[in-house]
Protein backbone atom coordinates (compact mmCIF):
# COMPACT_ATOMS: atom_id res chain seq x y z
CA UNK A 1 0.00 0.00 0.00
CA UNK A 2 1.81 3.31 -0.98
CA UNK A 3 0.71 6.44 0.80
CA UNK A 4 -0.12 9.97 -0.44
CA UNK A 5 0.71 13.22 1.21
CA UNK A 6 -1.43 15.94 1.09
CA UNK A 7 0.39 19.26 1.33
CA UNK A 8 -1.04 22.22 2.99
CA UNK A 9 2.08 24.73 3.84
CA UNK A 10 -0.70 27.19 4.88
CA UNK A 11 -1.62 25.40 7.96
CA UNK A 12 1.72 25.74 9.32
CA UNK A 13 0.00 29.58 10.94
CA UNK A 14 -2.36 27.81 12.40
CA UNK A 15 -0.21 25.11 14.23
CA UNK A 16 1.84 27.81 15.42
CA UNK A 17 -1.07 29.92 16.89
CA UNK A 18 -1.88 26.90 18.61
CA UNK A 19 1.31 26.47 20.48
CA UNK A 20 0.03 29.87 21.84
CA UNK A 21 -3.11 29.11 22.56
CA UNK A 22 -3.48 25.61 23.75
CA UNK A 23 -1.38 24.90 26.88
CA UNK A 24 0.16 21.43 28.23
CA UNK A 25 0.61 22.96 31.95
CA UNK A 26 -2.57 21.89 33.96
CA UNK A 27 -4.39 24.61 35.84
CA UNK A 28 -3.14 24.56 39.42
CA UNK A 29 -6.49 23.91 41.01
CA UNK A 30 -6.86 21.21 38.56
CA UNK A 31 -4.75 18.94 40.80
CA UNK A 32 -3.22 15.84 38.98
CA UNK A 33 -3.71 12.26 39.88
CA UNK A 34 -0.23 11.19 39.29
CA UNK A 35 1.18 13.36 41.72
CA UNK A 36 -1.55 12.47 44.63
CA UNK A 37 -0.54 9.15 43.85
CA UNK A 38 3.26 9.69 44.20
CA UNK A 39 2.83 11.68 47.15
CA UNK A 40 5.24 9.69 50.16
CA UNK A 41 2.52 10.64 52.83
CA UNK A 42 -0.31 8.57 51.08
CA UNK A 43 -1.78 5.44 52.95
CA UNK A 44 -1.39 1.86 51.97
CA UNK A 45 -5.25 1.55 51.38
CA UNK A 46 -5.14 5.03 49.46
CA UNK A 47 -2.23 3.74 47.00
CA UNK A 48 -3.76 0.13 46.96
CA UNK A 49 -7.58 2.16 45.81
CA UNK A 50 -5.87 4.27 43.01
CA UNK A 51 -3.43 1.10 41.95
CA UNK A 52 -0.27 1.73 42.87
CA UNK A 53 1.93 -1.18 42.04
CA UNK A 54 5.10 0.17 43.35
CA UNK A 55 6.85 3.24 44.18
CA UNK A 56 10.49 4.65 44.62
CA UNK A 57 12.13 7.50 45.23
CA UNK A 58 12.47 8.76 42.00
CA UNK A 59 8.64 6.77 40.19
CA UNK A 60 5.86 5.50 40.51
CA UNK A 61 4.35 2.19 38.86
CA UNK A 62 0.66 1.87 38.45
CA UNK A 63 -2.37 0.05 36.67
CA UNK A 64 -4.32 2.54 34.27
CA UNK A 65 -7.63 2.83 35.89
CA UNK A 66 -8.94 3.26 31.89
CA UNK A 67 -6.52 0.88 30.18
CA UNK A 68 -6.26 0.41 26.16
CA UNK A 69 -5.91 -3.43 27.13
CA UNK A 70 -6.02 -5.81 30.27
CA UNK A 71 -2.93 -5.02 32.09
CA UNK A 72 -2.18 -1.41 31.02
CA UNK A 73 0.45 0.58 33.29
CA UNK A 74 1.63 3.95 33.55
CA UNK A 75 4.63 4.69 34.53
CA UNK A 76 5.26 8.18 36.51
CA UNK A 77 8.11 10.66 38.13
CA UNK A 78 7.39 11.61 41.55
CA UNK A 79 7.87 15.61 39.85
CA UNK A 80 5.79 17.07 37.73
CA UNK A 81 7.04 18.11 34.58
CA UNK A 82 6.06 17.99 31.24
CA UNK A 83 8.88 16.44 29.55
CA UNK A 84 11.52 13.90 30.18
CA UNK A 85 14.20 16.41 28.92
CA UNK A 86 12.97 18.25 32.41
CA UNK A 87 14.13 15.61 34.79
CA UNK A 88 17.07 14.83 36.39
CA UNK A 89 19.47 12.11 35.26
CA UNK A 90 18.53 10.09 38.68
CA UNK A 91 14.71 10.69 38.32
CA UNK A 92 14.65 9.28 34.39
CA UNK A 93 16.79 6.35 35.23
CA UNK A 94 14.23 5.74 38.03
CA UNK A 95 11.65 5.62 34.91
CA UNK A 96 13.35 3.10 33.51
CA UNK A 97 13.92 1.09 35.98
CA UNK A 98 10.19 0.74 37.06
CA UNK A 99 9.48 0.55 33.23
CA UNK A 100 11.10 -2.38 33.34
CA UNK A 101 10.17 -3.72 36.63
CA UNK A 102 6.47 -3.14 35.29
CA UNK A 103 7.23 -4.95 32.00
CA UNK A 104 8.67 -8.34 33.85
CA UNK A 105 5.86 -8.11 35.98
CA UNK A 106 3.12 -8.01 33.16
CA UNK A 107 5.10 -10.86 31.39
CA UNK A 108 4.91 -12.81 34.75
CA UNK A 109 1.28 -11.81 35.91
CA UNK A 110 -0.46 -11.50 32.52
CA UNK A 111 1.44 -14.43 30.00
CA UNK A 112 1.80 -11.45 27.35
CA UNK A 113 3.69 -12.22 24.65
CA UNK A 114 5.61 -8.63 24.27
CA UNK A 115 4.59 -5.24 24.86
CA UNK A 116 4.36 -1.82 24.17
CA UNK A 117 6.27 1.50 25.77
CA UNK A 118 5.50 4.55 25.10
CA UNK A 119 5.48 8.48 26.24
CA UNK A 120 2.43 10.50 24.90
CA UNK A 121 4.44 14.13 25.41
CA UNK A 122 1.80 16.98 24.94
CA UNK A 123 -1.71 16.81 24.10
CA UNK A 124 -1.23 17.11 20.46
CA UNK A 125 0.65 13.60 20.74
CA UNK A 126 -2.28 12.15 22.93
CA UNK A 127 -1.63 12.80 26.47
CA UNK A 128 -4.86 12.50 28.35
CA UNK A 129 -2.84 14.02 31.41
CA UNK A 130 -0.25 16.21 29.67
CA UNK A 131 1.29 18.44 32.32
CA UNK A 132 3.13 15.54 33.94
CA UNK A 133 4.96 13.37 31.74
CA UNK A 134 4.20 9.18 31.66
CA UNK A 135 4.92 5.74 30.41
CA UNK A 136 2.73 3.81 29.13
CA UNK A 137 3.54 0.05 29.32
CA UNK A 138 0.49 -1.75 27.09
CA UNK A 139 1.11 -5.47 27.13
CA UNK A 140 0.53 -7.52 23.95
CA UNK A 141 -0.05 -10.92 22.74
CA UNK A 142 -0.14 -12.68 18.96
CA UNK A 143 -3.87 -12.06 17.72
CA UNK A 144 -4.91 -9.70 20.51
CA UNK A 145 -7.13 -7.69 17.59
CA UNK A 146 -10.10 -9.71 17.11
CA UNK A 147 -13.41 -9.20 15.15
CA UNK A 148 -15.04 -6.99 18.02
CA UNK A 149 -12.60 -4.11 17.40
CA UNK A 150 -12.15 -4.41 13.95
CA UNK A 151 -16.42 -4.47 12.80
CA UNK A 152 -17.74 -3.34 16.59
CA UNK A 153 -15.26 -0.43 17.37
CA UNK A 154 -14.95 -2.01 20.68
CA UNK A 155 -11.94 -3.53 23.06
CA UNK A 156 -12.42 -6.57 25.47
CA UNK A 157 -11.15 -6.55 28.70
CA UNK A 158 -11.40 -9.93 30.09
CA UNK A 159 -10.38 -8.97 33.52
CA UNK A 160 -11.90 -6.68 36.09
CA UNK A 161 -9.25 -3.77 36.80
CA UNK A 162 -8.98 -5.08 40.83
CA UNK A 163 -8.78 -8.49 39.80
CA UNK A 164 -5.33 -7.54 37.63
CA UNK A 165 -4.41 -5.25 40.33
CA UNK A 166 -4.11 -7.87 42.79
CA UNK A 167 -2.53 -10.38 40.34
CA UNK A 168 -0.05 -7.39 39.29
CA UNK A 169 0.58 -6.39 42.59
CA UNK A 170 1.87 -9.92 43.67
CA UNK A 171 4.04 -10.35 40.71
CA UNK A 172 5.55 -6.87 40.98
CA UNK A 173 6.57 -7.65 44.76
CA UNK A 174 8.06 -11.49 43.61
CA UNK A 175 9.72 -9.57 40.19
CA UNK A 176 11.10 -6.31 42.82
CA UNK A 177 12.17 -9.29 45.42
CA UNK A 178 14.20 -11.21 42.50
CA UNK A 179 12.04 -14.36 42.79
Amino acid sequence: MSRKNLWAPWRLDFMKSLAETASDAEPADRGCFLCDCAASDAEPAVLAEQHVLHRTEHAILMLNRYPYVNGHLLVAPTTHVLDLSDLPRDTRHGVSDLIDLGARALRRATNCQGYNVGFNVGRCAGAALPGHVHAHIVPRWHGDTNFMELLGGVKVIPQAVEDCYGALKEAVVEVADGA
